[in-house]
C-alpha cells in the first residue's frame, strides 16, 4: 500500500509549547505511527512546499480514560517536530494562529 502525504501527516498540534517553537521555525504534527523521519520530511515538503532541515520524532503513550466503571487507555500516537531551513518560507496555516 502506497502512503500519501495526507496518510502520513494526520493533524497539526496546537499547544502553547508548539506555538512558542514557531519562532525557531519548528512545527509540530501528529503523524502515523508506522512512518519514519524521511517519509515525514518528504510529506511536509510536498504538502506545504517548504524545505525541511531536521525531523525529531517521539512516541507518546495514550492517557488513561474512564467511562463509568470501565477503565482503559487512549491509543498511543507519534509526534513529529519539523524544523525548516532558514531559506524556506513559513507554513501559513500556523502563522494565522499567532
Amino acid at each position: 500500500m502506497v502512503k500519501t502525504s495526507q496518510d502520513i501527516i494526520i493533524k497539526p498540534i496546537i499547544t502553547e509549547r508548539s506555538m512558542a517553537a514557531l519562532h525557531q521555525r519548528k512545527y509540530t504534527f501528529k503523524v502515523a505511527k508506522n512512518t519514519n523521519k524521511i517519509e515525514i520530511a518528504h510529506a511536509v515538503e510536498r504538502l506545504f512546499e517548504v524545505n525541511v532541515e531536521k525531523v525529531t520524532t517521539m512516541n507518546c503513550k495514550g492517557r488513561a480514560k474512564r467511562v463509568g466503571k470501565h477503565a482503559g487507555y487512549k491509543p498511543d500516537w507519534k509526534k513529529a517536530i519539523v524544523k525548516l531551513k532558514e531559506s524556506s518560507k513559513t507554513i501559513e496555516f500556523f502563522e494565522s494562529m499567532i
